[in-house]
């Protein structure tokens, strides 16, 4: 197997992962999110914060997240930015769950 085969193969499977950790997201922020629209049919860059999710709101996510995927937010990710859509949400999962 040619090295371009296998990481295609890497980056399919990756997308895969993300993709999964982003349905589970949008899963949680549907519970706990508290957002005007509904989040089926937010984009994964849609800004959460305009979709009326407030700060306590967010906290909530942030619990339910840790619960949902067995992981914690590191004090320096507890920010704005890292909670601001779903993308930004998936990623900063991904990241810790590879941690």
């Amino acid at each position: 197997m040619s090295n371009q085969s296998t990481l295609l193969k890497v980056n399919d499977m990756h997308a895969t992962v993300g993709d999964i950790t982003a349905d589970r997201v949008r899963a949680v922020l549907k519970a706990h999110g508290r957002l005007a629209q509904d989040v089926a049919r937010m984009s994964d860059d849609d800004d959460l914060y305009e979709a009326g999710m407030t700060s306590l709101a967010s906290v909530n996510v942030m619990l339910a997240l840790e619960g949902e995927f067995a992981i914690e937010f590191p004090d320096n990710m507890l920010n704005r930015s890292v909670f601001a859509s779903i993308g930004a949400i998936a990623a900063a999962v991904c990241k810790l769950d590879a941690a």
